[in-house]
């Protein structure tokens, strides 16, 4: 099957130019003016960007835990994220302590199987050095498998002490693995949250307050110490607040292999939030923090401190009480209620999967705060090239598998948790206008969504290996 796609305005993160665009099954086989073929489909792009898929590199779609589940799973997550311009996504996988790290991965390919819409790749977590786990990170390399998620927070749950750490930056380095790192002080935390509890200060605003930006500046300092020790790159995830973007400007400014990315949930929302009645909803890790904070990751990735914008795509269900109808089914499961009376108990996480790229169009490139070819930068190229999967993903350029989006810059929408996509039953950004949408997304060489209508079916989604030894940007 071949499609030409004409009249369109290319985007790609160095440039922006008029061209048409021919698909050849999975691949883009040609990009030329006045393009012609008998047997090839015709789609006329005329006033509208074609971009490349959005490239996700941090989500949640499968996370076991003891109390509740994040509610999109790779069908449902996948199928916002088409809606919302973004074609591959990398979820983690979280191994129990002392487990095999390839039967983490093995759970997780299982949890995709059958229901994965969207290419996908996956980070391996690391929640202690028991056993062989140093051992197996050559294998995982070699198996598509690059780059390490390792938490400084999360005290007695899935915090790493900083021997952890650094044995695994060494590893990782000899291998070209890339070490990601959530970086919070965890054991301050900690107490700060014990103090909060024994003086029954247990409101939603608590959350935040016992994790102050200071212990995310702090923990940002010391991971790129130990990478800059290591002789390792390191990428800090979910950046929030400006303390964690003067250390990593810090680091760069001195030629180490430091990097780091912010989620577009931050730009917008603040620790103000969480006072609110439903503030539950605005409970994740790290916390929202100031409007000062907000203006310093905007100069941050305006500036390439911050080189990818993702999303932590970590939903549940704000009234798990009650059930949601999905595509004519219900759904239901513990969320939010958990934590009405006690902060400490509310999941951690909020969606955003399918609202990232057309929140950050309306507000990034409509309000001019990015260039088109930055969005494209950031939401596409930077995570691709980060994680070993440019130039197959994350441009368009001849030989790239054909994941597409055609954008229309007039496509409008009121967004309700409804349109979102996301199985779940609110959205941050409810009764905003957005003005910049998908009209139509490929998902190598297949038309997923058109318009308004859902075309993907579960279990299409390739599991996708990655290269090691990725560039630092």
């Amino acid at each position: 099957m071949k499609t030409i796609i004409k009249n369109g305005t290319l985007v790609t993160a160095a440039d922006t130019f008029t061209a048409d665009l021919l698909i050849d099954g999975e691949r883009i086989a040609q990009i030329a003016d006045h393009l012609s073929s008998d047997d090839a489909q015709t789609v006329n792009a005329a006033g509208q960007y074609v971009l490349p898929g959005g490239v996700d590199v941090h989500t949640h779609l499968h996370l076991p835990g003891p109390a509740a589940v994040p509610s999109d799973d790779f069908y449902t997550g996948h199928k916002a994220a088409a809606f919302g311009g973004t074609t591959f996504t990398i979820d983690f996988a979280m191994p129990a302590r002392g487990e095999c790290l390839h039967d983490a991965v093995a759970r997780w390919l299982a949890a995709a199987q059958g229901r994965a819409v969207v290419d996908y790749g996956l980070h391996v977590g690391i929640v202690g050095l028991d056993g062989d786990v140093l051992d197996e990170l050559p294998a995982l390399a070699a198996e598509g498998l690059p780059s390490l998620k390792l938490l400084m927070a999360y005290k007695g749950i899935v915090q790493v002490d900083d021997d952890t750490l650094f044995k695994t930056m060494l590893k990782a380095a000899e291998h070209g693995m890339l070490t990601m790192v959530h970086a919070e002080n965890g054991d301050a935390i900690h107490e700060l949250r014990r103090r909060a509890v024994a003086a029954g200060r247990l409101a939603q605003e608590w959350h935040a307050r016992t994790r102050p930006a200071w212990l995310e500046g702090e923990a940002t300092l010391r991971a790129i110490a130990l990478a800059a020790a290591a002789g390792a790159p390191v990428y800090i995830v979910h950046v929030t607040s400006a303390p964690a973007v003067d250390q990593i400007a810090y680091g760069r400014a001195r030629g180490l292999s430091v990097m780091g990315e912010t989620c577009v949930q931050y730009f917008f929302f603040t620790e103000d939030d969480l006072r609110r009645p439903d503030g539950a909803k605005w409970v994740c890790s790290p916390p929202f923090r100031s409007a000062a904070d907000q203006a310093a990751l905007w100069g941050a990735v305006r500036g390439d401190t911050l080189q990818v914008i993702s999303t932590d795509h970590c939903p549940f269900l704000f009234d798990g009480a009650r059930a949601i109808q999905y595509e004519g089914r219900p759904y239901q499961a513990p969320g939010k209620e958990l934590g009405h009376a006690d902060f400490t108990k509310t999941p951690n996480g909020v969606p955003g999967l399918g609202d990232r790229m057309p929140v950050l169009w309306t507000f990034g490139v409509g309000a001019g705060r990015l260039s088109l070819n930055r969005f494209v930068e950031v939401c596409c190229t930077n995570p691709a090239k980060i994680f070993g999967l440019y130039p197959k993903k994350g441009t368009l350029a001849v030989g790239a598998d054909a994941d597409i989006v055609i954008w229309d810059p007039r496509k409008t929408r009121v967004v309700d948790a409804a349109n979102s996509h996301q199985r779940v039953d609110y959205n941050l950004y409810e009764g905003w206008t957005l003005t910049g949408l998908p009209d139509r997304v490929y998902r190598r060489g297949e038309l997923i969504v058109d318009g308004d209508r859902w075309l993907g079916r579960p279990g299409d989604g390739r599991f996708t290996p990655r290269a090691a030894h990725a560039p630092v940007l």
